[in-house]
């Protein structure tokens, strides 16, 4: 059964995230402060969610709220211990088929380049240069678009023609 509440509780933690993204990757740290404090107490209660109810699968919450806990695990950077807690509990649900292998993917890259590791997945993009993206360092370039393939994400080219 559903737990509306819960999944309704996660969408709008990551509303509010969404709103307050832009000024965040701007120059105003007024627009940073508030965006960081935002992904902070979202962590935070994640946290305790996770202690309550494990991770929000797709059949706990549906899966929108599911998307959304994966997003508040994204945005936890300041809190790398939440999103290393979180990796085991997502790969569970994505080998119960009650979370989406890519957010897998994109949360082993965001944890990876969090530790200063090379990426696996070529998900994170470190800036654009030269009107060209720059993807932070990645694993085995040469079978990158394999992996990604694996586990439901286009291939690299697509991804990093958004940034230019």
């Amino acid at each position: 059964m559903t737990n509306d509440a819960l999944a309704q509780e996660l969408i709008v933690m990551t509303d509010e995230d969404r709103a307050l993204q832009a000024g965040a990757l701007g120059d105003d740290p007024a627009a940073q402060l508030a965006h960081r404090r935002v992904t902070v107490r979202n962590a935070d209660r994640l946290a305790a969610i996770l202690d309550t109810y494990g991770w929000p699968t797709v059949t706990l919450v549906g899966a929108d709220a599911a998307r959304r806990a994966f997003l508040i695990a994204q945005h936890a950077d300041r809190q790398l211990e939440l999103q290393r807690r979180v990796l085991p509990l997502l790969a569970a649900a994505v080998a119960d088929g009650e979370a989406e292998p890519a957010h897998l993917a994109m949360l082993e890259d965001r944890v990876r380049v969090n530790e200063g590791r090379p990426q696996l997945y070529g998900t994170q993009i470190a800036g654009v240069a030269d009107g060209a993206p720059v993807p932070w360092p990645c694993e085995d370039a040469e079978t990158l678009d394999d992996r990604r393939v694996a586990v439901g994400l286009e291939p690299f080219a697509v991804h990093v023609s958004r940034y230019s």
